[in-house]
């Protein structure tokens, strides 16, 4: 098949649905043949799919896949900002009582695309996840690499439609640093930042500008590999042809 026949294949089956947690991490997935879903966190996940599907004359036919794109919290202590993972699956609430495969297909061509990726699998939650020590429970208890609140959304929502699902995320924060209070604290329900909030916790917690410093260093690195695994993973954001 020529790059052209190719190229006219993925339209016919239609965009793939990239859910994201934030502003930004939805802008470097944009592209051709990509709708993009924000969240943050599950409800606001499930609600956008539902919508998009909704509003398309074809339903669910109009879209290839949903892949979840973006940063995430790490679990296994070896991975550092800016290290990517892709997702053998999803496990949902910390006890991990719910699992979703990702599409074994898909996850292979993003393998090959991204070969100093991670595999394993994510967990995912309804809420950040601050504490290190709670990190290093859920990495104990359930094995996964990283965490977020958005694939596990994702792959409901791709068993709901009967549509391929695929994970690729970049760990933002590590597993040994807990997020300071003052950004949990200043954080929107839409994901952004709450200027005011922010100041007023820091106003109690003066000790926490360096931390708050370390994280915005982690979140330009993650920031900076996600363009760069957007670069690479080029067609295989979108499902292999069948």
């Amino acid at each position: 098949m020529s790059a052209r026949d190719a190229d006219r294949a993925h339209e016919e089956r239609g965009r793939v649905i990239v859910v994201c947690g934030l502003d930004f991490e939805a802008a470097i997935a944009a592209g051709p043949g990509v709708a993009t879903v924000l969240g943050p966190g599950p409800r606001r996940v499930l609600a956008g799919v539902d919508a998009l599907v909704a509003a398309q004359p074809c339903g669910a036919r109009a879209f290839s896949g949903i892949l979840s794109f973006g940063c995430a919290g790490g679990l296994d202590p070896i991975l550092r900002p800016g290290d990517c993972v892709v997702a053998a699956g999803v496990r949902g609430g910390l006890d991990a009582s719910y699992r979703f495969d990702a599409d074994a297909a898909w996850t292979q061509a993003l393998a090959e695309r991204l070969p100093q990726a991670r595999q394993g699998w994510l967990a995912g939650l309804e809420a950040p996840l601050a504490a290190h020590d709670a990190k290093a429970r859920l990495w104990r208890d359930g094995g996964a690499l990283a965490v977020d609140m958005e694939s596990h959304a994702a792959a409901q929502a791709a068993q709901r439609h009967g549509l391929p699902f695929a994970a690729l995320r970049v760990v933002l924060d590590p597993a040994w640093r807990s997020l300071p209070h003052a950004a949990v604290a200043a954080m929107r329900e839409d994901g952004g930042t709450d200027l005011p909030a922010l100041l007023r916790a820091l106003a109690r917690a003066p000790g926490e500008i360096l931390p708050l410093m370390a994280l915005a260093l982690d979140a330009w690195q993650a920031r900076r590999a996600l363009r760069r695994v957007r670069a690479q993973a080029g067609p295989a954001l979108t499902p292999p042809l069948r």
